[in-house]
């Protein structure tokens, strides 16, 4: 028998990370503001989740300005893509594979 969790990454292990990947899979670019409304987090809870993901080049920082206020946003590498995808696939098959 194949081993079932074979597809899951460690990264994704965590439901904060879990959440950053599924919101970037859907969405071209998202503000740092966005992503800590939509996952209800602190500044620095969020912060140290991104830094993790950005360091395992599954995601890309833009930082940028409107008007004088800075503007960082996020968006999914294809990298992050790929492992998540396969993250997913493998939850998947791991879930059918209890049925």
């Amino acid at each position: 028998m194949k081993n079932p969790i074979g597809n899951l990454n460690k990264i994704f292990d965590s439901r904060i990370r879990m959440g950053v990947m599924s919101i970037l899979l859907i969405n071209e670019e998202v503000s740092f503001n966005d992503l800590k409304q939509l996952l209800e987090l602190t500044d620095g809870n969020l912060a140290s989740h991104l830094i993790n993901l950005e360091e395992n080049g599954f995601i890309k920082v833009h930082k940028g300005f409107i008007g004088r206020k800075t503007n960082t946003t996020y968006s999914i590498t294809k990298a992050g893509d790929k492992a998540f995808r396969d993250h997913i696939e493998g939850l998947e098959k791991m879930i059918n594979g209890v049925k």
